[in-house]
């Protein structure tokens, strides 16, 4: 195999890829009825002169299926903690005892949980373009070798073929995230 369609092999599975940690990334950061600490990883706090993620300045834990515990390392920071929780409106009302700060994860609508299955669903698509795009930019570059005669038409159809194994493979993968995302949110 030629060297260039290895490395455009390559780049476009190692693009791919990150299509997959982001999309796992995202829905994680999306609430379910259940308490899921990732739901806190966007939640940026002020504290000591600069924005700070929160699971930098304080653990996080679900001890029950509705509940998440957030206890900041430096109780003076507690009521940062606090504000930036509330501001990041995730829809929780943390409840603070000047030690931890309890968040409990009310019980979504019917509503809100076809609202967020929607939302879901827009992200997948989002996400398997972003695959296809990659598919094409690989096919171009391809393409291009065997117009300027670098490779051989049968290494080009052969080397599509592998791109769009690869293709079906990861939008395969976003179909699998979906779904289990899907039937996270509407289990009551």
């Amino acid at each position: 195999m030629n060297g260039e369609v290895a490395d455009i092999l390559k780049a476009s599975q190692e693009g791919m890829d990150k299509v997959i940690e982001a999309t796992k990334r995202d829905f994680s950061a999306i609430r379910t009825g259940r308490a899921n600490p990732a739901i806190l990883e966007r939640v940026q706090v002020e504290c000591y002169g600069a924005l700070t993620p929160l699971k930098q300045i304080a653990g996080i834990s679900a001890p029950e299926p509705r509940l998440l515990v957030v206890q900041p390392w430096d109780k003076s920071i507690i009521n940062n903690v606090e504000k930036a929780i509330q501001k990041a409106d995730l829809g929780l009302n943390p409840t603070n005892d000047g030690s931890v700060i309890r968040l409990v994860i009310p019980q979504l609508t019917e509503e809100r949980r076809k609202e967020l299955v929607r939302m879901v669903k827009k992200d997948a698509e989002e996400k398997r373009v972003l695959v296809r795009n990659i598919r094409r930019d690989a096919k171009d570059k391809i393409k291009k070798l065997e117009k300027d005669g670098l490779i051989s038409e049968d290494e080009s159809r052969k080397t599509m073929d592998e791109i769009q194994k690869l293709t079906d493979k990861y939008i395969e993968e976003i179909d699998k995230l979906l779904a289990a995302k899907e039937a996270e949110i509407m289990e009551v």
